[in-house]
């Protein structure tokens, strides 16, 4: 197991006022958790949850927080969760967070992307509570050229698909209003620290997206039928999701202190070299679930391009954070499968609840 690296320290949340944005998704359901269970005073605004079932719901999370819908594409809407919840702490993670689906739908992944983390931080600039910002973009903000090694924070940005593209902008926009409107300053106009955060792919239970490789197993092991892999080969930085949720929550403790040098992009991943393929991950859930689960390739012709490689490399969050990751790659999918097992036998919300918080405390809060 990785050495456990820091925690986040409950005493800088307890009674804290956080704002995210995206909470009802998968990750920003597991961030709401968390930030609840420090004892933050936990406030979201976000669209109703983008699927049946999603995490938000099977967690009862709307107990727990401040919970909001609206849509970010609309500045209205975060002008108004500013000045409802008057937050310290903004985790901005609403997005829309699918490639296939982006290149359906180009224009709106490019609204809520882009458009949406400029009426963010637009929003920031006016809210006299704010002191720190995280805006969670993508490991897939880099210009890929299928490299065998990690992408670092100062490597080209780019995109071939509408999904990676808007990614590298919701990035270049963040610097820009960090540098134009949020620098730390000399005079008299307070400092918000904006960092950014990209991570790699990230497992967990609670995620039902679509076209994402451990719901769609999920739902095939559910329904009794062979879970189909597009790019068997692929390799991709697979990490559990309390893994970058520490990082992001370890940064907003940094800016929350005062220090200016987080104001930065960063990585999270796992440990160099150990990057698994797609068809790796699908055995891993099949010997899991057992039950007669199985794989095949998905032959169908069509499918839009999706990268061989992609690694990151999280050298810089592991010499000037403390952060490493935490959770081994099999044991993130012994947790997302006890998890999903869980849900899958009738569990109700607080005994839901109860495991997330014993997942997070486990492999999280450890100290």
């Amino acid at each position: 197991m990785s050495q456990p690296g820091v925690s986040p320290n409950p005493s800088v949340w307890r009674d804290r006022r956080v704002l995210i944005t995206g909470h009802t998704g998968f990750k920003g359901s597991w961030l709401a958790t968390w930030v609840s269970h420090l004892g933050a005073v936990a406030h979201g605004v976000a669209l109703t949850p983008p699927t049946q079932p999603n995490a938000f719901e099977v967690l009862g999370l709307e107990r727990h927080m401040t919970h909001q819908i609206g849509d970010i594409r609309d500045p209205s809407v975060l002008e108004e969760a500013m000045a409802r919840s008057q937050p310290e702490v903004v985790f901005h993670l609403a997005a829309q967070p699918l490639v296939r689906l982006s290149y359906r739908d180009p224009v709106a992944t490019f609204q809520t992307n882009v458009m949406g983390t400029v009426n963010l931080l637009d929003a920031v600039r006016r809210a006299p509570s704010v002191k720190v910002v995280v805006v969670v973009t993508s490991d897939k903000c880099y210009e890929n050229r299928e490299w065998p090694w990690g992408y670092r924070e100062n490597d080209p940005l780019g995109g071939r698909d509408p999904y990676s593209a808007s990614k590298a902008c919701a990035e270049i926009v963040t610097s820009a209003y960090r540098s134009s409107f949020l620098a730390p300053s000399d005079d008299a106009v307070p400092r918000i620290i904006v960092a950014s955060a990209r991570a790699g792919n990230v497992v967990g239970g609670g995620d039902w997206g679509d076209d994402r490789i451990v719901p769609d197993a999920i739902r095939a092991f559910e329904a009794g039928v062979p879970l189909l892999v597009r790019n068997p080969n692929a390799i991709r930085p697979w990490q559990h999701v309390l893994d970058p949720l520490r990082g992001y929550l370890i940064l907003a403790e940094r800016g929350i202190a005062g220090d200016s040098s987080v104001a930065e992009a960063w990585n999270f991943g796992p440990d160099e070299g150990d990057d698994v393929t797609v068809g790796a991950l699908a055995d891993a859930l099949v010997d899991r679930w057992g039950d007669g689960a199985s794989w095949s390739a998905d032959a169908a012709p069509g499918n839009p391009h999706e990268a061989h490689s992609l690694t990151i490399s999280a050298a810089k969050a592991r010499a000037r954070l403390g952060w490493r990751p935490r959770v081994p790659f099999r044991t993130s999918l012994d947790l997302a499968v006890e998890w999903y097992r869980a849900h899958h036998q009738g569990t109700g919300p607080d005994d839901m609840y109860a495991l997330t918080t014993r997942q997070l405390t486990q492999f999280g809060d450890e100290r």
